[in-house]
């Protein structure tokens, strides 16, 4: 995959036989009887070893927590590749039916695709739905199931934002836009003033960044009816207003399509050709260390808003769970690994703090000692805060659907290329809804379009 894999990357450089759940799958959705307290204490006494797969940089300090509350697991952590790497050789593993970790890192995104080829244990018996008020809503949703199965613990999130050179607007007179209007009209402004300066730049090879800005405007593309039914709607009245604003500025020379995570646009966020960048609450991390001559000169406010006056509305763009592996022999220490390694309150605080991943609990969200923060980079503001507070304006009911990698490939070849063509990106959605539609009734779905 593409899109998808370059932004797994990026946030690896900002981070710097089945088991139980299956009968959830067959049965219609019930979940197996409860893990019984005893057994659970049994498991967590009992010699054993797990393997855990993940990206995510020093994170052996976490599991060393657990370690010490558990003493007889070993936790060994293995770094299998970042994103679609890790994905391949998952399903390499499963398929060979050896391999395969005991706990994975899956992206929100990807949960989808694996709970459809029962790759990943349901949590319920072994306590998840008691934890549901431990994180944000719209994060516990990702990863809730059309029957109500639990596929994994949320560990880090995306809320979308924006951020923008203060100095620049300033020099030109640009308010912070409220609104999508608005922001428009900044970006002929700017333009016309600096035909150097573009006002954001809306790369052509990021599908993320298009998604979480779909997910911001109200779109649903993808809503899963079934284990194997899909409404596809990638050209629907919301998604074609949101291609042809962003089309519309794109041809018309004010916002540029840089392929983003290259050599050439790193240089242009230090060298001030972009005065925004609609990122998520890693960017703010990610900015610090890759933008490092433009120190002070960043601040960070909302996505502006389709509707004046309206409720403000944020979408999402990336983030992951801890999700237990089908075939796993321990399902009871690895579910209650990949529960303490999200829940405990020191656990999570370190991700936060030490890792850098923006949080998905709300305990984290609240806390002084992450909300507080306020760096040099982004002019003393308490940018922490300020995402903290988007978060909850993340819709709740976006999907993703059972086959991503070539939902994405085939936006590349549409929508993307329509932004880097300047070509008409209506007909490039119509285009992406064909390909979407006939692939997936070819592999077997019901879609509903």
């Amino acid at each position: 995959m593409k899109a998808v894999k370059r932004f797994s990357a990026a946030l690896l450089v900002l981070c710097l036989a089945a088991c139980t759940g299956d009968s959830a799958g067959d049965d219609g959705g019930s979940a197996a009887p409860p893990a019984a307290q005893a057994d659970i204490d049994k498991a967590l006494q009992t010699p054993t070893k797990l393997v855990f797969w993940t990206w995510v940089p020093d994170i052996q300090k976490e599991v060393t927590l657990f370690e010490q509350k558990y003493p007889a697991i070993d936790v060994e952590v293995v770094n299998a590749g970042q994103g679609e790497p890790q994905y391949t050789k998952l399903r390499t593993a499963l398929k060979a039916g050896s391999g395969a970790p005991d706990v994975a890192q899956i992206e929100f995104q990807y949960i989808p695709t694996f709970s459809l080829t029962k790759s990943l244990v349901d949590l319920r018996p072994y306590g998840a739905e008691a934890l549901k008020d431990t994180f944000v809503d719209w994060t516990w949703n990702q990863v809730t199931g059309a029957n109500g199965e639990i596929w994994g613990y949320p560990q880090d999130t995306g809320p979308m934002g924006m951020l923008y050179r203060k100095d620049i607007f300033d020099k030109h007179g640009i308010a912070v836009p409220k609104t999508w209007d608005e922001f428009a009209a900044a970006a002929r402004k700017l333009h016309a003033a600096d035909p150097n300066v573009y006002l954001t730049n809306l790369a052509s090879n990021q599908n993320g960044a298009w998604m979480g800005l779909l997910w911001q405007a109200g779109a649903k593309p993808f809503t899963n009816t079934g284990p194997e039914s899909v409404t596809v709607s990638l050209n629907d009245d919301v998604s074609k207003k949101v291609g042809s604003y962003w089309g519309g500025l794109i041809a018309e020379g004010v916002v540029s399509a840089d392929a983003d995570f290259t050599d050439a646009w790193y240089q242009a966020l230090n060298r001030g050709k972009y005065a925004t960048w609609l990122t998520a609450a890693w960017g703010p991390v990610f900015l610090t260390g890759s933008a490092k001559s433009t120190t002070g000169k960043w601040r960070a406010a909302p996505l502006p808003q389709w509707q004046s006056g309206g409720q403000e509305v944020s979408g999402n763009w990336g983030g992951s769970t801890s999700a237990v592996i089908t075939g796993t022999k321990n399902p009871i220490a690895a579910a209650k690994f990949a529960e303490f390694l999200n829940t405990d309150p020191e656990s999570t605080k370190k991700l936060a703090l030490e890792q850098f991943l923006f949080p998905a609990t709300k305990a984290v969200l609240a806390d002084p000692a992450f909300t507080g923060q306020k760096p040099e980079f982004y002019g003393g503001q308490a940018v922490n805060q300020e995402f903290a507070r988007i978060s909850d304006t993340v819709d709740k009911q976006f999907q993703w659907p059972p086959f991503l990698d070539q939902a994405v490939n085939d936006w590349d070849e549409t929508v993307g290329k329509s932004f880097a063509d300047k070509s008409d990106t209506s007909a490039a959605l119509d285009e992406w809804q064909k390909r979407v539609t006939d692939y997936a009734k070819n592999q077997g779905f019901k879609v509903n379009e």
